[in-house]
């Protein structure tokens, strides 16, 4: 394994379960739909003016570790976030979502991509550096310094060297469990909820009782926190007992 490979693997790859092992077709998203990279692209002609609100941010308001800058070798640049552990990735999407969300909500939707994204199964990115697009075209991972003389070609039209490569990634960290939970806790705070029991607040009336069964059950079936099929099934009750 290079050093590339290493670094990768720290930040991207390493404790995922993958179904085959051809580097050339390996893909983000492992045999269990779990994933460590996440991959925010903004396409041409926003570019960097937009992304750099992205990378500033998170660093600046959310504490979160410097993500990798890249291009993607056709028309957009990219950041790599790293997560220490995998997660499902409807959860790295929805986390996503969250960063586009409270980042990037004047840039028109069509120019904002998510990998992983929503799809069933979920489509990522591709491995950088990587051809891709027009022959001789690169993707490639580059300096914070450097990212806003991609916004116009973000592509680098010849192979990027695998030292250089590497040293990008080496002083990068991955998001700690905690950091990304408490975040993703933030946007939806149901996120964490046992699927088989509703927030404490529809388990009791005012008065800290449940003598009331018709009061409790609309308050599962009204309360928008509550987990849907919960409230389609308080709903059952009430007109079963009509």
């Amino acid at each position: 394994m290079n050093r590339l490979d290493a670094e990768l693997d720290r930040l991207y790859l390493g404790g995922l379960v993958f179904a085959q092992q051809d580097a050339q077709t390996l893909s983000l998203v492992d045999a269990r739909g779990r994933v460590r990279a996440l991959v925010l692209e903004v396409a041409q002609p926003t570019g960097w003016d937009a992304l750099s609100r992205v990378w500033q941010g998170v660093q600046a308001e959310l504490e979160l570790p410097e993500p990798a800058i890249a291009v993607s070798g056709i028309d957009g640049l990219q950041l790599w976030f790293s997560l220490e552990t995998s997660v499902d990735a409807t959860r790295a999407h929805a986390f996503l979502s969250m960063l586009r969300e409270r980042f990037l909500a004047d840039v028109p939707a069509g120019r904002v991509r998510l990998y992983p994204d929503a799809a069933a199964p979920p489509c990522h990115a591709a491995l950088v550096p990587a051809p891709q697009g027009e022959p001789g075209n690169w993707s490639a991972f580059v300096s914070h310094d450097l990212a806003a003389i991609f916004s116009d070609t973000p592509w680098l039209d010849v192979e990027p060297g695998e030292e250089g490569q590497a040293a990008l990634l080496r002083g990068l960290q991955s998001i700690k469990p905690a950091a990304f939970e408490a975040l993703l806790a933030r946007q939806d705070p149901t996120v964490d909820a046992p699927a088989s029991e509703a927030p404490a607040s529809v388990h009791a009336s005012e008065d800290g009782t449940d003598s009331d069964p018709r009061a409790f059950l609309l308050r599962v079936m009204n309360d928008e926190r509550v987990e849907m099929a919960l409230r389609i099934e308080a709903a059952k009750a009430l007109l079963q007992a009509r």
